[in-house]
């Protein structure tokens, strides 16, 4: 065997590459080179490159290649152009080279390596003398000095259409190249030796274009050659055959010439694969050993990316341990785009059941840390980790643990639609795709005998085991893709719940009956509607023709199969609550049409046989509001069933109104004490109506007057049971709204309209004698529909072109106003254990709390909608605005969501509500420590910091918010001096400590402002009050000094439009001319002034700026921002354990351990749990194997580009590097 010498020496200057030492000196690295390059055989020294063998040119002397002329060795770009444009085929290009290679191979090989530095983006060219007269590390030393430092863009990451397939252009050359050199010009032991000297020495470059378009080149390079070494491999295991089976005849028909061939031919195949071998390990140890670790993300992972190919393409040499261990290690990098890569390289090895024995160590080894990527802040790698995961599942059941499926099978929930689909096919892998070998013989039977009634038993089991009860249609949406059939399987569903179990067969249970029911609805509602549900995905998407006959089909399947099953379901399970409220959503998702053509209306008359059968069996307000919506989706108008439903609801209605009137007429009848059996009654059919009214107008049935009657009598008599008051509240609330609908479609008369006032108004009444009730619920039934009833009818009433119902529109008085501020200060702004005093039971308690805090934080938006929409007088937000930092972390996004759309409406009464809010907690602190209080008391530092925080929420752009602060500012001042000291003025007014706080909005003020405030605090002040030094007058110093602070300094006029933004620019002119600044010391003196004498009467010169249009209606509950705290996190419902960096472990199973010691792997953690985590991510880690210790360089632009890249932050200080 015959190794190259010129490759074996890349072997041998490995020495020179230290692991720890990514980028060494490059002279230095390159002069040890090069002291024994002329020794070596097979490469000749610089001065014999022009005469060495095959065709070499004489120096300087004309050459050509592909046809051009080419001048002083000066390439032209010929290579370049053609892989940019990339529309010629590549095999002819090469070809061209190859020609003018074995014509004059120094001349190509020139063209070549300019080909590669072009390649990089770099502008300058290696000449011919260049290239016989200098060692590699010089020549691309002479190029990093030419490289152009304005750009940081190159080929490989430049934008636009012309760039967009240059990498893939590039890389095919490559791979061409070596293909068709792949029989002769690569063993010449000259050309590879002299490409893969220079890409290894670019793959080290400090510059990142060089190194960026080296490794890549290296790495397709190496990509080709393995290619070459497996074509080689083939050959000789044919070759080795032949020649065992020429061998293996009889002596008399042994041909001997043949046998010498064979040999010849093997030991030629045997030269070169040798020759391969040592190139690649070249490429490997030169290039890959030192670039997977590079500082640059998507080096890192072209290196990656990479060796997943080689490990697949050529198993048989690269498929072990001392090269898996580098993806495994680069699973831990800090770039989700190269823990991408790590993945889908192993996807590709697990996918392949042959090599699954030689992936045996390596799973045991990061087995769970593919687990825990599952959890990866980057979804793309969460996706790919799980699709790893079923990969591996599908290789050895016996791998994964149960409980690292139960790591997986949770994340069917997750609210990220291509994690959850990636799980729900794991789980179907896993506990779904398996099938006994008897069920092939009832494949074709249906119903509960059919092969899926298991496999639905199993999905049952398993959400309920998963105890999340309420996500059945994120389980089913997860599962839809990969399970359809299963999910589809409607009929078996339907045996399950209606026929009798088979002998020997297990029954369900109650509870597995109802999550049957509730997943049966879930799949029924996907196949309908065809859209993920609520949470999952960005919206509707328009249906492909396929998909709209998908689901025109599905819903004929469940309209004939569930019309005449539905019935019987409900006659099943009438008496069960939670399972007729899921069946009864049924129809809204049929195809009403089928009830004609298909002859079903017998069917349907049993259907709303048992829906009148479940009102009347029923008072749960989920089941009545079910049947009330089932009514309301058979009841339309476009279908022939209408009349026949039509007249079954009417029937039901008048029934339920009649029994209603005769209920209410024994109840109030004067005299009598009405016992619980007739309250009960009169609650339980009020509830129906009130349920029905919500979906259907009653207009006809005159229902208001009972219900005013029932409601006034119990303000008269205050014994009137709770529940009946609020559904009474209800049910006269959608009587309201049902004729305010019908007023604004129709053409009403104006009686109409005077009537629906009239009985609005005296509704607004009774709610408000409701406000004082004793009972919390009625008051907060009674608050929530007057905030409604008042947003409803307020001046919004008439925008878009309705003018005719400016008689409805109501405005609320000051004393409606106060009760309600009143309310929300009661129950609203209160501390969560006066709320709750629920002692047993954590876990219920916590719920319980949770669900009171939402109650609360409704009514709170209800309130804060009126103020923003302007229904209320702003002035009543002062009282919400105080609360802002003592229950930041329960209504912080409401109360600030409030100020800032007041702020939008009217800046100036805004400004005068948060200064109002300000004053009246310092009178209440006032009221209660006296006015001789600490100024470091927790109570006044409080309301200091609640003035800074509203100083904050101006902003930064000043001339916005000018006039705002400035009234603001005078508000204050007057409140300040407004109450006198009574032992007289040489004592401070009682207010005064005010102005300490009011300095937190003097930062805000401009500062011609300032002077002008000044001014108008000077106006309050004697001269004695300026003379003052006392710990007491503290307050008007501090005061006074931050209305001074860069008062003078700066003259600068801000009306030109220059605010404090452009300090940094002026701060650039430190001698301004003298002239110019006395000319505006004057004019700022002269603005002062005059606008001193405006700010004084402002009252009477300021007018409010245009009221901005208010927004549309919105809903009550306003929304709050999407923000986790670290406890309530992602991980808080899927907990992991941290994970730490473990030392090298030692397998004696296999000749080379996994991990060794020469190299480290890139070990950061980047899980979701390290999302609300501010420590450092390094902490704890080792990387004394990935700082990059570069020299000091002279290209400043590349010494920025690297900085932010370095994984030890301490680097970033280092002055090598900044």
């Amino acid at each position: 065997q015959s190794a190259n010498p010129e490759v074996a020496k890349y072997t041998e200057s490995e020495t020179h590459f230290s692991s720890d030492t990514d980028f060494e000196d490059i002279e230095g690295k390159n002069q040890k080179q090069g002291k024994g390059k002329t020794c070596k055989k097979g490469k000749k020294g610089p001065a014999e490159k022009g005469k060495s063998g095959n065709g070499g040119g004489k120096p300087g002397g004309p050459n050509r290649m592909n046809g051009h002329h080419q001048q002083n060795g000066v390439e032209n770009m010929m290579l370049f152009e053609v892989v940019k444009m990339g529309k010629s085929a590549m095999q002819s290009v090469v070809d061209d080279w190859i020609e003018s290679y074995k014509h004059d191979r120094d001349t190509a090989l020139l063209d070549l390596i300019n080909f590669f530095i072009q390649c990089s983006g770099c502008k300058g060219v290696v000449t011919a003398e260049m290239f016989r007269h200098m060692q590699n590390s010089e020549i691309i030393r002479k190029m990093t000095e030419e490289f152009d430092e304005d750009s940081g863009d190159y080929p490989l990451t430049m934008a636009g259409p012309q760039w967009k397939k240059f990498k893939s252009s590039f890389c095919e050359f490559i791979g061409v190249l070596v293909r068709q050199c792949q029989y002769s010009i690569i063993y010449d032991e000259y050309m590879m030796d002299t490409v893969i000297s220079l890409l290894t020495g670019l793959s080290d470059s400090q510059v990142r274009a060089f190194r960026h378009t080296s490794t890549l080149a290296a790495m397709k390079l190496m990509t080709a050659l393995v290619n070459v070494a497996l074509n080689l491999s083939i050959n000789m295991d044919n070759t080795q055959r032949q020649y065992e089976a020429e061998r293996n005849k009889i002596i008399g028909k042994r041909a001997n010439d043949r046998l010498e061939l064979l040999l010849q031919k093997r030991k030629e195949l045997q030269e070169n694969q040798d020759e391969i071998e040592n190139m690649m390990n070249a490429i490997f140890k030169g290039v890959f050993v030192h670039r997977y670790r590079d500082a640059i993300a998507e080096i890192r992972a072209i290196c990656i990316e990479e060796i997943g190919i080689w490990m697949k393409m050529y198993s048989d040499a690269f498929l072990n341990d001392s090269y898996l261990k580098y993806v495994g290690w680069t699973m831990h990098d800090k770039q989700g785009e190269v823990r991408l890569k790590c993945l889908t390289a192993l996807q590709g090895l697990y996918y392949n059941k042959e090599l699954n024995s030689k992936l045996e160590l390596f799973t045991s080894r990061f087995k769970d840390r593919i687990v825990s990527m599952t959890l990866d802040k980057e979804y793309d790698v969460a996706v790919q980790a799980i699709k790893l995961l079923t990969l591996v599942l599908q290789s050895s059941e016996e791998v994964l643990t149960a409980e690292d499926c139960e790591n997986v099978y949770h994340l069917v929930y997750s609210a990220h639609r291509p994690v959850a689909v990636a799980a729900g096919e794991f789980l179907y892998k896993k506990l779904f795709s398996r099938r006994d070998p008897e069920d092939d013989g009832i494949l074709k039977r249906r119903g509960r005998q059919s092969p899926n009634a298991n496999l639905v038993k199993t999905l049952v089991f398993f959400f309920l085991e998963s105890e999340l009860h309420e996500h059945a249609a994120y389980l089913v949406d997860s599962m839809w893709d990969c399970a359809t059939d299963l999910l589809k399987d409607w009929e078996c569903m339907n045996s399950l719940l209606l026929e009798e179990p088979l002998n020997g067969e297990e029954p369900l249970t109650d509870r597995q009956e109802s999550a049957l029911i509730e997943i049966m609805l879930c799949t029924i509602r996907q196949a309908a509607e065809c859209h993920p549900p609520v949470g999952r995905g960005t919206g509707k998407r328009v249906l492909t023709a396929k998909e709209k006959k998908t689901q025109l089909d599905d819903r004929t399947k469940i309209t004939e199969l569930f019309a005449v099953a539905l019935p019987q379901l409900l006659a099943k399970y009438s008496v069960d609550a939670e399972k007729v409220t899921n069946l009864l959503q049924l129809p809204q998702y049929f195809d009403l049409e089928i009830y004609t053509t298909g002859r079903l209306e017998k069917h349907l008359d049993a259907l709303l046989r048992q829906i009148r059968d479940i009102v009347e069996k029923h008072t749960d307000i989920d089941v009545l509001e079910a049947c009330s919506k089932t009514y309301h989706a058979l009841c339309n108008e476009e279908f022939t069933i209408f009349n026949r439903v039509d007249i079954a609801r009417s029937q039901l209605i008048d029934e339920l109104a009649d029994k209603f009137n005769r209920l209410l007429e024994d109840f109030l009848q004067e005299g009598e004490e009405p016992d619980e059996d007739d309250a009960y009654q009169v609650l339980s059919t009020l509830k129906r109506i009130t349920a029905f009214h919500n979906a259907h107008d009653l207009s006809r049935w005159d229902l208001f007057g009972c219900n005013y009657k029932l409601l006034k009598t119990g303000i008269e008599n205050g014994d009137m049971p709770e529940q009946i008051v609020i559904h009474a509240l209800q049910c006269t609330h959608y009587v309201i709204l049902w004729q305010l609908a019908k007023v604004t479609e129709s053409s009403s008369t104006k009686e109409d309209l005077l009537r629906l006032k009239k009985q609005m108004r005296v509704f607004c009444q009774i709610c408000q004698h409701y406000l004082t009730n004793v009972n919390t619920a009625v008051k907060e039934q009674a608050f929530t529909i007057l905030c409604d009833v008042l947003m409803i009818f307020s001046h919004q009433i008439m925008t878009g072109g309705r003018d005719m119902l400016e008689p409805l529109v109501y405005t609320p008085d000051s004393s409606l106003q106060s009760e309600l501020l009143s309310f929300i200060l009661d129950h609203v702004f209160i501390d969560q254990d006066d709320d709750n005093n629920s002692a047993d039971g954590q876990q219920d308690d916590e719920a319980s709390k949770i669900e009171a805090l939402h109650k609360r934080r409704n009514l709170l938006a209800a309130f804060c909608k009126l103020i923003v929409y302007t229904v209320v007088e702003m002035n009543t937000a002062a009282d919400i605005f105080k609360q802002y930092m003592k229950y930041y972390n329960d209504y912080g996004d409401i109360i600030k969501e409030t100020m800032s759309k007041t702020r939008q409406i009217d800046k100036i009464q805004c400004a005068k509500t948060l200064i109002l809010s300000l004053q009246q907690l310092f009178n209440e602190m006032i009221q209660e420590n006296g006015y001789n209080f600490d100024r470091s008391s927790p109570t006044f530092s409080g309301i200091k910091e609640l003035a800074r925080r509203f100083a904050l929420t101006f902003g930064l752009d000043q001339l916005k918010t000018r006039e705002a602060i400035a009234m603001l500012h005078k508000d204050g001042i007057e409140f300040a001096f407004k109450e006198p000291n009574p032992q007289g003025e040489s004592h401070p007014p009682l207010n005064l400590a005010f102005l300490d706080i009011l300095s937190e909005f003097s930062s805000k003020l401009l500062r011609q402002d300032k002077r002008t405030v000044y001014v108008y605090l000077e106006k309050f002040m004697t001269f004695q009050m300026s003379l003052r030094r006392e710990d007491v007058w503290l307050p008007l110093m501090s005061y006074r000094n931050s209305l001074l602070a860069g008062g003078d300094d700066d003259t600068m006029s801000v009306i030109s439009g220059i605010s404090s933004r452009g300090s940094t620019v002026r701060n650039k002119k430190t001698k301004p001319a003298t002239g110019k600044r006395k000319g505006t010391c004057k004019t700022l003196s002269e603005e002062s002034s005059s606008s001193d004498s405006m700010w004084l009467n402002r009252e009477q010169t300021m007018h409010t700026p245009v009221m901005m249009q208010t927004p549309q209606l919105t809903s009550t509950i306003m929304r709050e921002p999407k923000r986790l705290r670290p406890e309530e996190s992602y991980m808080g419902v899927y907990p992991m354990q941290p994970e730490h960096h473990q030392a090298p472990l030692d397998y004696n199973r296999r000749g080379t351990s996994l991990m060794e010691d020469d190299e480290e792997p890139i070990v950061e953690d980047v899980m979701m749990s390290s999302e609300g985590r501010i420590e450092d991510l390094n902490e704890g880690m080792d990387f004394d194997t990935m700082d990059i210790d570069l020299p000091p360089s002279k290209n400043r632009r590349e010494r920025t580009e690297l900085k932010p890249d370095f994984f030890d932050p301490a680097s970033i200080m280092d002055e090598s590097v900044g």
